[in-house]
C-alpha cells in the first residue's frame, strides 16, 4: 500500500498550527478609515492587535474547485462606540459562497447585498453561518473576550477589500445602551 503523509496541520481550540499555516496580523493602524469616530481612532495605540488570521492553503490561489481553511481571532474593544471588526470584503468572483462557524466568544457577522441592504447574524460557539456569493461580509467582536471563528472558502474566490474600503457598509454596528445595534 502506498500511503501519503499530508502536511502536518493541527487544529486545537481556536489555533491552527503547522509548517504550511500562514498567519496574517492586522493592527489597529490597518483599519484606518473603517470607524466613524476618527478622533477616538487616533487615540488608540496604532500598534495594538485588532485581529489575526491563521490559514491553510492546500492548493494554489485561484485553483478552481479548491478550498481554503482558516481561523480568525478578533480582539475585544471599541473605537468610539464601534466594535473592533475585520476589514470586510466581497469575493472577486462574485458567485463564490463561504462558511463561517463560531468557536469562542460573541460576535456579529454583518452582511450587505448589492442594493446596500445590511443585516447581521449573532455569532457564538457552535453557530454556523452560510455567506452567499455577491454579499459583502465582515465580523465584529461584541463581547468582552477574544472572538474566534473558522472559515472555509473557495480557493478561486479572491477578496475585494477595495469596494468596502471606499464605500463602507450602509450601516454601522454600534454599542447602543450597552447592546450591539445596526445604525
Amino acid at each position: 500500500m502506498n500511503t501519503i503523509m499530508p502536511p502536518k496541520v493541527v487544529l486545537e481550540g481556536s489555533s491552527l498550527t503547522g509548517a504550511p499555516v500562514e498567519k496574517l496580523v492586522r493592527k489597529i493602524a490597518d483599519l484606518k478609515g473603517l470607524f466613524a469616530d476618527n478622533e477616538a481612532f487616533g487615540k488608540v495605540d496604532q500598534s495594538t492587535l485588532a485581529y489575526e488570521v491563521e490559514s491553510y492553503f492546500p492548493v494554489r490561489d485561484g485553483t478552481e474547485g479548491g478550498l481554503f481553511f482558516g481561523i480568525t481571532r478578533i480582539q475585544p474593544g471599541l473605537i468610539g462606540d464601534e466594535f473592533i471588526m475585520t476589514k470586510g470584503h466581497l469575493h472577486s468572483i462574485e458567485n463564490r459562497a463561504e462558511f463561517y462557524w463560531g468557536i469562542e466568544g460573541d460576535g456579529m457577522l454583518l452582511f450587505m447585498d448589492k442594493d446596500r441592504k445590511t443585516w447581521a447574524e449573532k455569532m457564538s460557539p457552535g453557530s454556523i453561518h452560510y455567506i452567499s456569493g455577491s454579499v459583502a461580509h465582515r465580523v465584529a467582536n461584541v463581547g468582552d473576550s477574544v472572538l474566534s471563528f473558522g472559515a472555509c472558502w473557495p480557493a478561486d474566490a479572491g477578496h475585494n477589500y477595495e469596494l468596502i474600503a471606499k464605500e463602507g457598509f450602509s450601516k454601522r454596528l454600534m454599542k447602543v445602551n450597552g447592546e450591539p445595534e445596526l445604525v
